[in-house]
């Protein structure tokens, strides 16, 4: 039996926070410490860059394609059975992986088993978040990505201890026992009941509406858990996912790549494990203090645009890689690249849940999640194409600049455009527009921010 909770923003949703921060800690972060195994695995399995880069991939890509089978499992069972469930699925994978005598079955386990099982955890961690609070939304979607941050500090010096000990295999067997605190976490978050009405069918006036098919019942399933018509009807949402697709070719490039670069030039390896970790380390503590800033009443009409700055100066700060491999310019580049990934990591959420009702966002963040699903497939063996071919890492951070500065100015382009178009629809409904256009132009079908549409908000996710 559901429990429901009397206060959205009470005691207990600080506790729900924190395993959401645990749980992003453990998974969404985990790919930033493969680069520390990219060369033991290319000299294990004799591979080439571009093949051994389809690990990464392949666990990139599932941690985000998961979101359909996350809506459909968080809609029936909860957050609370699905984040257990993808902790199991996490842990199995890597334990599984310990086995692996090819790339394939590394791609598999490693890749396949633990992606999905980890996108069903960090996904579910993030919708939890959704339902729980309502006034603080943003600022505990702020602070449960710090865990993404302390992700990435620990994970590659904890990775590289384990390697120089254990070796790769005895490593993804740790990794195995520590994904199960996945588990713990969705212990943690209870059953919740939501205020929004199911309506039931009167069995004495049962309904006119004929029963569908088999396959229609399948295809409208489909169609919802997709989200295919908030794709069809908010124009907001298919820039904003476009966008994000195109920044997702880019954005997972420097974290696998930096540590070989840095390697292949002399830089120590311990070193080069620890320049990710001070990418983790300065996020860390920019996200709450970016939270506190921009959680500000001010800044709620700017955190579309706060976000595409974000990507925009992630993606020029890449260049600074192409300039020299000394450490200290690659710390000095670390401290950018920090900087703008906490914007990012801060906002890309937060802002899918102000462009879709959040009863609907668990739909929406599955398209979402298997859009940048498939860019987080082809970016890291098409970087690792372009570096076999010319044997240059310049060329890698160059293109993951490309990819990420155009995205940010396709977004800000864009949404810039459906502002100004609702601007245009505001005239014609003065002067006694019908309701139907107006409403057809809103900026909830536009995918804007609306002050009147605040309380139906709290309705809904109220819980």
């Amino acid at each position: 039996m559901p429990v429901a909770l009397e206060h959205p923003d009470g005691s207990w949703s600080w506790m729900v926070l924190l395993a959401s921060l645990i749980t992003q800690a453990l998974t969404a972060s985990f790919p930033i410490c493969v680069g520390v195994f990219f060369t033991d695995l290319q000299r294990d399995f004799q591979a080439t860059n571009s093949e051994t880069s389809w690990f990464p991939s392949i666990l990139g890509s599932m941690l985000h394609a998961g979101g359909p089978l996350c809506s459909i499992l968080v809609e029936n069972y909860g957050c609370r059975v699905t984040m257990m469930l993808g902790g199991m699925l996490a842990s199995l994978g890597m334990v599984a992986s310990c086995f692996s005598r090819s790339l394939s079955q590394l791609f598999l386990t490693a890749g396949l088993i633990t992606g999905l099982g980890m996108s069903l955890s960090f996904q579910s961690s993030i919708t939890v978040l959704g339902l729980y609070f309502i006034r603080r939304r943003p600022l505990a979607n702020a602070l449960a990505s710090t865990g993404i941050s302390l992700g990435v500090t620990l994970w590659p010096p904890f990775a590289r201890y384990l390697l120089e000990n254990l070796s790769w295999r005895g490593s993804f067997l740790i990794f195995g026992g520590v994904l199960l605190h996945c588990c713990v976490c969705g212990a943690i978050i209870r059953p919740i009941a939501t205020s929004v009405p199911k309506t039931k069918e009167d069995p004495l006036h049962p309904s006119k509406t004929p029963a569908q098919s088999c396959p229609g019942a399948w295809g409208s399933a489909v169609r919802h858990h997709l989200a295919f018509d908030i794709l069809q009807h908010n124009v907001g949402y298919r820039i904003y996912t476009l966008g994000v697709m195109w920044m997702f070719m880019g954005y997972l490039l420097p974290p696998i790549f930096l540590v070989p670069y840095a390697i292949k030039y002399g830089v120590d390896e311990y070193q080069a494990a620890l320049l990710i970790s001070s990418i983790g380390f300065c996020s860390t503590f920019l996200r709450p203090v970016v939270a506190l800033v921009t959680g500000r009443p001010y800044f709620a009409s700017y955190r579309k645009y706060l976000f595409t700055l974000a990507v925009l100066l992630n993606g020029l700060s890449n260049l600074v890689c192409t300039v020299s491999a000394n450490f200290w310019v690659l710390a000095g580049f670390c401290l950018l690249y920090s900087a703008s990934m906490s914007g990012i990591g801060i906002f890309i959420f937060q802002v899918l849940m102000e462009i879709v009702p959040m009863d609907r966002f668990p739909s929406a963040l599955g398209f979402f999640s298997i859009i940048i699903g498939i860019s987080s497939l082809i970016s890291p063996p098409l970087a690792g194409f372009v570096l076999d071919r010319t044997g240059n890492f310049s060329y890698v951070f160059c293109m993951s600049s490309f990819f990420l500065s155009s995205a940010g100015l396709f977004v800000a382009g864009g949404f810039y455009y459906l502002k100004k178009k609702e601007q245009q629809g505001r005239q014609p409904k003065a002067e006694g527009a019908t309701p139907e256009a107006s409403l057809t132009q809103g900026p909830a079908a536009q995918g804007q921010d609306s002050p009147k549409e605040q309380p139906l908000l709290e309705m809904v996710t109220s819980v």
